[in-house]
């Protein structure tokens, strides 16, 4: 068996090299606004819960102003069927009853997002949870019908307020946002986790957004796509490269760059301080789109 502390061991050069690397990413991010998507395995292996969290609060030690948005749909649907209730999907949304509705909410407002404050706080944060309701925060609109079925109280965003987010980041506050919203009506609608992200990144103008999934990053015969422009991006998607669940993740990093978001990234939430890695070293870990200005 291998020697595990020797195979891991950096040599001081390399240590050297991380921490330069490291140091001029850091000077270049102080004050600016990252936006998380968190889902996928993060939210699945406590081992991941608890290195986000330290990753979240690195972030937040180096002046970075961190935002969470996440998502949850396995544990909707685990709770859906503890109901006896059947979770249906089309084109990767869910069907959303005015009875899962309330399911979803509960889950998704409730049981996730206050784990999650848990694992921050204990973790020496100083995170509030929020959902797209509060401070008008995620207005929305029943969506059109997909495929000539109607998903049911599932929303597309009309506007974004993000003046009670600015309002909690102003004064130290971590915002862990849920993806629910509401509409003119006061009517509650299930809003799928990726927009929201990209949305909320987009209002708030923040430097990155950043998407935790369960795969490496945009890949091309197997092989990680490391950065790309937005034409790029494009063309993968023109080819089909870009298909299935990933597409509708690229779209919503398509569409925060267009809207104000300095660059998209996408990441395997797996992997040990992924979100580190990913922003501190030139290598990083996943995939980056970059923005008009084509800096990451």
């Amino acid at each position: 068996m291998a020697d595990t502390k020797q195979d891991n061991a950096l040599a001081p050069a390399e240590r050297k090299q991380l921490l330069i690397e490291a140091l001029s990413y850091i000077g270049r991010f102080q004050g600016k606004i990252v936006v998380v998507k968190y889902g996928g395995a993060a939210m699945v292996r406590e081992d991941i819960r608890v290195s986000f969290a330290q990753d979240v609060m690195l972030l937040r030690s180096l002046g970075m102003r961190p935002v969470v948005v996440h998502g949850g749909g396995p544990e909707v649907s685990r709770a859906m069927e503890a109901m006896g209730q059947k979770p249906e999907f089309v084109e990767g949304l869910r069907v959303t009853s005015q009875e899962s509705l309330r399911v979803t909410e509960m889950v998704l407002s409730g049981t996730i997002n206050k784990e999650l404050i848990s694992h921050l706080n204990h973790h020496g944060g100083n995170a509030v949870g929020l959902s797209g309701k509060d401070g008008h925060l995620i207005k929305a609109r029943k969506m059109s019908h997909v495929k000539g079925v109607d998903l049911g109280y599932v929303g597309e965003i009309v506007q974004v307020n993000p003046e009670v987010v600015s309002l909690l980041l102003n004064n130290g506050y971590i915002p862990v946002i849920s993806p629910i919203g509401m509409g003119d009506d006061g009517q509650t609608y299930n809003i799928n986790g990726d927009t929201a992200a990209a949305h909320i990144s987009s209002a708030l103008k923040a430097h990155k957004v950043i998407f935790l999934t369960n795969v490496d990053g945009v890949l091309k015969d197997g092989k990680l796509l490391p950065t790309l422009t937005q034409q790029e991006t494009q063309r993968l998607i023109a080819a089909g490269v870009i298909h299935g669940g990933m597409l509708p993740k690229v779209e919503a990093m398509l569409y925060a760059l267009a809207h104000g978001v300095g660059s998209a990234h996408i990441i395997n939430g797996s992997d040990h301080h992924a979100l580190i890695a990913e922003l501190f070293t030139d290598k990083g870990t996943g995939t980056v789109i970059t923005g008009d200005n084509g800096s990451p």
